[in-house]
């Protein structure tokens, strides 16, 4: 049986013995102390080489590695490159980003870890390759006392609750048009990751800038306020009319509360009459 120990040491070797390949770090599950690893856990290697596109366009070498079901390219998750994602024999997934080696010579030159590459170092990485020496004089490096957390200044605030709001009474002229696939991407797709937004938000007015809300939902759970998480099973919805029309209610009722008790802890004003106007014109739609 593979296991990811195995997986491991092969992508070790393939990186060793790969040219290009000029440094290799394990990130994530298998490297943090913090939510370690577990049965259900992937591999992520992040890996800084010449012509990153010949990775990414070509499979080959990630199906030599061993034997694999399926792999294919896709943006990673913050969208500043890209990474193949290979699922092997034993449903073992690998996710392999990949970076040019220009971007650690940059840090170099500037002396500073940026932001978002001190946070994956923060939470643990380990080392595969390192040819050059540039990760081992990055990690000599003091990390920044910055998180990924930036608040809001008033008017993205704004921009944001008015998005939520406006997409309300969108979501119900499309249920009530009959058009379900368009009402429920609204309330299950783009309404919730306004609700996330503002789930994290409100855990970060409430307990405090650098706490730890980790990253695009993970571990939500834990994080978000529990009053939230007892009632989000209610806000998504069956491809059903109905349940689409609650579950934008029960949206609508959490992203109420978050949003006026995160407001109110920073101080910021918002347009409480528009929201309220177009949340009246949503709930006379939901009635019918």
């Amino acid at each position: 049986m593979l296991t990811y120990i195995d997986l491991i040491a092969r992508y070790a070797a393939w990186a060793e013995e790969t040219p290009d390949v000029r440094a290799a770090l394990i990130l994530g599950s298998q490297a943090r102390t913090d939510h370690p690893a577990d049965e259900w856990s992937d591999l992520d290697v992040l890996v800084f080489v010449r012509h990153p596109e010949q990775f990414i366009q070509v499979d080959s070498w990630a199906i030599g590695i061993a034997p694999a079901w399926l792999t294919f390219a896709e943006p990673t998750g913050d969208g500043k490159s890209w990474e193949r994602r290979t699922l092997y024999e034993d449903g073992r997934d690998v996710d392999v980003a990949f970076n040019p080696v220009e971007v650690l010579e940059g840090i170099l030159q500037q002396k500073s870890i940026p932001t978002d590459f001190a946070d994956i170092i923060r939470r643990g990485i380990k080392v595969l390759v390192d040819k050059d020496g540039k990760l081992a004089q990055i990690l000599a490096l003091p990390l920044p006392e910055a998180t990924l957390f930036r608040k809001p200044t008033q008017a993205e605030f704004v921009n944001s609750t008015s998005n939520f709001w406006y997409h309300t009474l969108w979501s119900i002229k499309h249920l009530r048009r009959g058009e379900l696939w368009w009402a429920k991407s609204g309330v299950d797709m783009h309404l919730k990751r306004l609700l996330q937004q503002m789930l994290e938000w409100h855990a970060h007015a409430t307990k405090g800038e650098k706490f730890d809300t980790w990253l695009r939902g993970r571990f939500l759970e834990e994080w978000a306020d529990p009053r939230a998480v007892a009632k989000l099973h209610l806000t998504f919805a069956r491809y059903d009319a109905g349940d689409i029309a609650n579950a934008l209610q029960a949206t609508m009722e959490m992203y109420r509360w978050l949003e006026d008790e995160t407001a109110a802890n920073w101080a910021y004003t918002i347009p409480i009459q528009g929201e309220q106007q177009a949340a009246q014109a949503t709930q006379k739609l939901l009635r019918h």
